[in-house]
């Protein structure tokens, strides 16, 4: 078993947490963002409460560990690994319990090319134990705004995990998908599902819109989340996100197996 000190130095050696790749740049964008309403990046959140650009700030520093200054503008940003692990605990714990309940289980993610991996294999666990992992909507079309403009893409499951693919691209089940923060998947997988009189899920687990889109329609949605995605750590402080982990999300996908092998541990999901 990867002991808690183990980890905590892979975080650190893999940049997973410390200072990591996000620009502070980039995480004070995307709380002004954020606070403007912004839907690139609420994510499907429909914030309750009233949050400006320090409340935010003030937020981020309790929940990621980055500086509360909003005089540091610049440089890289920084993740506490103490609030990573114990993310990754309080993380687990919400997967055994699912593993406890034999709960149906979507998995989703807006970071294919790197955490595809990751959710795969607590997807395999999950369903060796008795879990349904849902696949609703296969091969369904969704049209999301990106900065080309709206581009029709095609909702796809590879080991259980939800993806979208890149217009153009036709191969199945295999290869990866693209980077999306939009919320739509979700709803429109959540509507299938609907549609089909078949089992909901009681968990969602992912990342971006498939964890605030699941938490805003009131299903426990648990994910990881990096500085400037504040919108699950606003979900989370308003009870709509069970469990945000804060890490870097975009590292080499070969630095989360770690991740994996210690959060099936804590969730007694090992094989």
């Amino acid at each position: 078993m990867l002991s808690t000190g183990a980890l905590r130095a892979h975080l650190l050696a893999a940049r997973l947490a410390g200072p990591v790749a996000t620009p502070r740049e980039v995480s004070l964008r995307s709380y002004r963002l954020f606070a403007a309403r912004d839907p690139r990046v609420t994510l499907g959140l429909d914030p309750e409460w009233g949050w400006g650009e320090r409340e935010l700030l003030r937020l981020m520093a309790e929940k990621c560990g980055v500086s509360d200054d909003p005089a540091h503008v610049s440089g890289p940003d920084v993740i506490d690994p103490e609030r990573t692990l114990a993310g990754l605990d309080a993380f687990a714990a919400r997967l055994s319990d699912a593993a406890l309940r034999r709960a149906p289980v979507l998995f989703g993610t807006g970071h294919p090319h790197r955490l595809l991996g990751f959710y795969a294999a607590l997807a395999d666990a999950l369903s060796s134990v008795g879990c349904a992992v849902l696949t609703p909507a296969q091969g369904r079309c969704i049209d999301i705004t990106t900065r080309f403009g709206v581009r029709t893409y095609h909702l796809d499951y590879v080991r259980g995990v939800a993806l979208v693919r890149e217009p153009g691209v036709r191969v199945p089940g295999g290869g990866t998908g693209a980077h999306s923060h939009s919320p739509l998947p979700v709803r429109v997988a959540l509507e299938a599902a609907a549609e089909a009189r078949g089992p909901l899920p009681e968990l969602v687990v992912g990342d971006h819109g498939w964890v605030c889109g699941a938490g805003q329609l009131g299903i426990e949605a648990i994910g990881l989340a990096d500085t400037d995605d504040p919108a699950l750590f606003v979900g989370e402080a308003e009870g709509r996100v069970s469990v945000a982990v804060p890490l870097d999300d975009a590292v080499r996908s070969a630095y989360y197996v770690p991740l994996t092998r210690y959060v099936l541990n804590r969730a007694c999901l090992s094989q």
